[in-house]
């Protein structure tokens, strides 16, 4: 007896999803590394510009070597590029401003917040249900961070103003959350992602070379590795696998994830820079994993009467 049919039914029923979110979780986490390391020598607004131009084109290449077919509307054109500003010049170019100033770790703590305030926008304009459970934890998983990121200025490991920049970041991304789940554009992802990756170049364009200089480029092997890691892992395969989730989850669950990333950016932040780590910072996981699982916990099904 043939096993074709049953390994293709295995094949088909075989859950992606989790791997898929470990493998972004992964990826958005040691960003925040590697924008530290190319932040050290390279000005960021410049650093930023080169990468989103560089996966921009390299994803509309790729997509016209492949004979893709150009299935956006005009419409679908102008969200991808104001998703661009907002997640791409926005988000990161005052992400990697704040860098400067606070660890790679804290950098990922502060923008691990967005959960909290894409559950209540997306109940607020998408009708996304917000419910005591998915309150309580994202309740729970703030409280973790703020744990662990008032206890880091505390010890004065981090400086006040890279947190606003950072904060802002936070504010960009949120609303670049609810913007994509608002105005759904249509089309290719993979094509939309290359939109938004020219459209953040040329957004931050103009202000790389204003405000900073060529000549503050300090040529390194490390800023070469975190710059070809930015561009393939974070500019093209993290955003694919982010805007994909957002897709086949809600807002609020997608973000969720990002409550994740506190512990895997401290830890990549410990293992590649070696920034010091208390065992107080490691009480805050706690509530913060615990936060995860009650907001993304799927809702029991309700019993037929």
């Amino acid at each position: 007896m043939s096993l074709a049919p049953s390994l293709a039914v295995s094949r088909a029923q075989f859950n992606w999803l989790p791997l898929l979110i470990g493998l972004f979780c992964l990826l958005w986490s040691f960003a925040f590394v590697a924008g530290k390391i190319g932040v050290t020598d390279c000005p960021p607004l410049i650093l930023l510009t080169a990468r989103f131009s560089l996966a921009g084109i390299l994803v509309l290449g790729i997509s016209a070597l492949r004979s893709e077919s150009w299935n956006l509307g005009w419409r679908d054109v102008a969200v991808f590029s104001v998703l661009g500003v907002a997640n791409n010049a926005l988000y990161l170019g005052f992400g990697y401003t704040g860098l400067q100033t606070v660890s790679a770790g804290l950098g990922g703590l502060v923008v691990s917040a967005n959960p909290v305030f894409t559950a209540v926008l997306a109940a607020v304009f998408l009708g996304e249900t917000l419910n005591w459970r998915k309150v309580s934890g994202l309740l729970l998983g703030i409280a973790g961070v703020n744990f662990i990121v008032w206890h880091r200025l505390k010890i004065g490991t981090d400086h006040f103003d890279g947190i606003v920049f950072t904060l802002a970041s936070l504010a960009s991304i949120v609303a670049g959350t609810i913007l994509f789940k608002l105005l759904s554009p249509k089309g290719s992802l993979w094509i939309g992602n290359g939109i938004q990756n020219i459209a953040g170049g040329l957004a931050l364009l103009p202000f790389a070379f204003t405000l900073s200089s060529i000549s503050d480029i300090v040529p390194s092997a490390r800023l070469l590795g975190a710059f070809a890691f930015l561009v393939l892992g974070g500019s093209i395969l993290a955003y694919l696998l982010w805007f994909h989730l957002l897709k086949v989850c809600g807002a609020t669950a997608a973000s969720a994830y990002h409550f994740l990333m506190p512990p895997l950016g401290m830890l990549f932040a410990f293992l590649v820079l070696g920034e010091h780590i208390e065992a107080r910072d490691l009480l805050g996981i706690i509530p913060v994993a615990l936060g995860i699982y009650l907001v993304t916990r799927p809702a029991a099904p309700r019993s037929k009467s």
